[in-house]
């Protein structure tokens, strides 16, 4: 398993409503690669891009932006988080 879960802050919240991108928890081991393959099958969204950075705490997050702009708020609302 690829995605952990959607991490959803405050900061992560205005980076939606600013510029559609989705933050998620991944896996350590996982690529941009595999990332993108994941989110796509899963949720059934062209991926435009994806960004990762390793935390603090030492969990890897994933950044990930759409090729449709209401792409991000679907899915959150699929999943009952928005």
């Amino acid at each position: 398993m690829v995605l952990k879960y959607p991490f959803v802050t405050e900061k992560a919240m205005v980076l939606l409503e600013n510029q559609s991108k989705l933050q998620f928890l991944v896996n350590r081991q996982a690529t941009k690669i595999s990332i993108k393959r994941e989110i796509e099958k899963t949720f059934g969204q062209n991926v435009k891009s994806v960004r990762t950075l390793m935390n603090m705490h030492g969990e890897k997050k994933a950044i990930v932006s759409f090729e449709n702009d209401k792409a991000a708020e679907e899915i959150l609302s699929r999943l009952g988080i928005m």
